[in-house]
């Protein structure tokens, strides 16, 4: 049997794995969203990336997308796995797999789960450039860290 539709792991994504979650006899379409680490962003080059997150949070909001999603696409099934730990580039930090009966609704509602993600997933970033390293802040970089990194990792949790 599979593991939770929704997880946080620090082991490399098996694509193959999320899909087979959601995979079923009703479905006419399964769409999947991979977002892997990029070589170069606004320029600088990328050596590779760091995430954390506030494990429990993060699963439960991951669900809570999977129950919005449901809510907004009739009959569709959702998994999400986010990697955490180092990942260098051309690796898959996040996999998404939507089924439905027809593929707009697959579409439209796995864009809308990267979109939520970002927008309330405790989930942090660290990029780590040639010439120096950074937390990035929040999912959707528009968050500073005066500190210099995200208060929960400060705290130790």
């Amino acid at each position: 049997m599979f593991k939770s539709m929704f997880e946080i792991v620090d082991e490399p994504i098996q694509v193959e794995e999320i899909i087979k979650k959601v995979t079923r006899r009703e479905a006419g379409a399964i769409t999947t969203f991979l977002g892997t680490v990029r070589e170069w962003t606004n320029g600088r080059k990328t050596i590779y990336l760091e995430y954390q997150a506030y494990k429990p949070m993060a699963i439960k909001m991951l669900a809570q997308i999977g129950k919005e999603i449901k809510e907004q696409w009739e009959n569709t099934e959702v998994a999400i796995t986010h990697r955490v730990g180092r990942l260098d580039i051309s690796e898959i930090a996040v996999a998404i797999a939507i089924s439905s009966p027809h593929r707009k609704a697959a579409y439209e509602a796995n864009e809308y789960a990267i979109e939520r993600i970002k927008q309330i997933v405790p989930i942090w970033k660290k990029e780590h450039w040639e010439d120096g390293e950074t937390w990035i802040g929040d999912q959707l970089e528009k968050v500073n860290y005066p500190s210099g990194e995200p208060p929960i990792i400060k705290e130790g949790n």
